[in-house]
């Protein structure tokens, strides 16, 4: 999506999905976040289908029911995807 112009010198981008916004900030100089992260839930055949079509993921199951992964964006920052019934942990 198109950020507002007032803010365009700021830098970064700005994603929309229906009613979800993500916003992507950077900082330099740039080093991936590793630790801290953002985690989407999303349905469990959708979780299935998104593992597949990655490169590189990392199944964790430390948290009972809920199944969850991570991976990395192509700059190396870590995200989380998890569904499930606790998902909301």
């Amino acid at each position: 999506m198109e950020k507002p112009k007032q803010l365009r010198a700021r830098g970064g981008i700005w994603f929309a999905l229906g009613d979800q916004q993500l916003h992507i900030g950077v900082e330099e100089p740039f080093a991936p976040a590793r630790k801290a992260h953002v985690a989407l839930r999303v349905g469990i055949d959708e979780l299935d289908r998104i593992a597949a079509a990655l490169p590189n993921v990392e199944w964790d199951e430390s948290l009972p029911g809920v199944r969850r992964f991570y991976t990395a964006d192509p700059w190396g920052n870590r995200i989380e995807l998890k569904a499930g019934a606790n998902a909301q942990r």
